[in-house]
């Protein structure tokens, strides 16, 4: 019987896949393509991270003001779990438009097998 593979295997295989062809596409060379997918791989592993903590802890947390009063607050994990992820969805929109934009009259079938990877397509297990 064989092995699921967990979710961050996958990114990490999807990741993988992507630099590859950006290599065989000389895209790897882009300075834009290579500082957005280092950004994106970067919020991935903060998402990760945070995601972790949020499972491991409650929604809510007593916040203490200066004169002791508590009150009860939504985990900030929680609210910056949600602001990186729309910061990595924006991230991921800028890596495709870079893709698209890329112009080379021998890459456009693996362009377009980059596009595909992005967007989760292809082999799946």
């Amino acid at each position: 019987m064989a092995t699921k593979k967990t979710s961050d295997a996958l990114l990490k295989e999807q990741a993988d896949q992507i630099m590859e062809m950006a290599e065989s596409s000389g895209l790897q060379e882009n300075y834009f393509f290579k500082t957005t997918f280092d950004r994106y791989m970067t919020q991935l592993e903060i998402l990760a991270r945070l995601k972790e903590s949020i499972l491991t802890s409650e929604t809510t947390v007593k916040k203490e003001y200066v004169k002791g009063r508590a009150c009860v607050v939504v985990n900030p994990a929680i609210t910056e779990f949600n602001r990186t992820t729309d910061s990595a969805n924006k991230t991921v929109q800028t890596l495709i438009k870079i893709l698209k934009g890329f112009k080379s009259s021998d890459s456009e079938n693996t362009k377009d097998q980059l596009l595909a990877i992005i967007n989760g397509e292809g082999d799946e297990e």
